[in-house]
């Protein structure tokens, strides 16, 4: 897949080059592959065209169920962007070593890959390639096409089937990732949209702590369990503003229009610190289309419930 202008569709952005996990969990949403596709070289890139108006949307891993979150991402959409997430995107990992056609197992001595993918593939590596070295690349696409460049003979990549077919690789071993259940998150962000509620949702925050104290986090946590709110994800990072200077980036099950979210974050905000708003949007999930049609029949017979208890309201 290669950068083509389409007048009049809206641009999204990505990382490139063609044949990354990103390309293939992007292609999976149909309203997303017809829009007007740029590759980027980097994630801050992909954020970066967004927040200049030079791309309409952009999609990016954000975490992985085995090595955890993506720092550049979710650093990039704390401290410098200025971004708002639309939608979270989940797909299963699955990892291949790639080579050029001819290439033997026994004579790699070097392998390439995103430093995420190949963590996921540790246990792997060290059984069947003990003595290869590790390089890094920007994407695993990116090391698929390094691979391909230089048909050295004795450099792998680890990549999708999808960049083995871009690139003219060869599938040396299928399946190499440590874990069968690995997922990898994404996420589509915008400039200024928050999408409506959908039933099942998740909002995503930042919360900068006013000081470091006893207590502090613990504090925190409160408003949420007093309004039985559920974080999904809680995690601690350098605000690089100095040592022992830490944010708390947190997702939490609900959308911002809600009345307990919303009182939620306006407590955190008065009484703990600077809330930075990440976004409210759909929930990922195999489920998620029926717990939204459900939890809407749900929101009407409610409505209905207290328009009629209302109605007898007495003058």
């Amino acid at each position: 897949m290669t950068d083509i202008a389409h007048p009049g569709r809206r641009v999204l952005a990505y990382l490139g080059p063609s044949g990354t996990f990103t390309e293939q969990a992007l292609l999976t949403q149909s309203d997303l592959a017809c829009l007007d596709l740029r590759l980027a070289g980097s994630i801050p890139e992909v954020l970066r065209r967004v927040g200049a108006a030079e791309a309409d949307l952009g999609f990016a891993a954000i975490e992985n169920s085995i090595e955890g979150s993506v720092n550049v991402t979710q650093d990039t959409l704390a401290f410098e962007a200025d971004l708002l997430i639309q939608r979270e995107v989940v797909i299963p990992v699955q990892l291949n070593l790639l080579a050029p056609p001819g290439t033997g197992l026994g004579s790699i001595d070097r392998v390439v890959s995103f430093p995420h993918a190949t963590a996921q593939c540790r246990g792997w590596l060290a059984e069947h390639l003990p003595e290869a070295a590790h390089h890094a690349a920007n994407s695993t696409a990116d090391a698929a096409r390094q691979t391909a460049h230089d048909n050295d003979g004795h450099t792998a990549a680890i990549g999708t089937v999808r960049a083995a077919e871009v690139y003219d690789l060869e599938v040396l071993s299928e399946d190499i990732e440590d874990h069968p259940e690995n997922e990898t998150r994404f996420v589509l962000v915008a400039r200024d949209t928050i999408p409506g509620p959908t039933g099942h949702d998740k909002t995503s925050l930042v919360v900068f702590q006013r000081a470091d104290r006893p207590g502090s986090l613990l504090g925190m946590l409160q408003e949420f369990a007093a309004r039985s709110i559920n974080l999904t994800r809680l995690e601690s990072r350098p605000t690089k503003q100095g040592l022992g200077d830490y944010c708390f980036l947190m997702d939490l099950e609900g959308h911002v229009s809600d009345e307990l979210v919303a009182d939620c974050l306006r407590n955190l905000h008065m009484k703990h610190g600077r809330v930075k708003f990440l976004g409210s949007y759909p929930a990922a999930g195999h489920d998620g289309n029926e717990i939204r049609v459900d939890a809407s029949a749900a929101s009407q017979a409610a409505d209905e419930w207290l328009s009629d208890l209302r109605s007898r309201i007495s003058d």
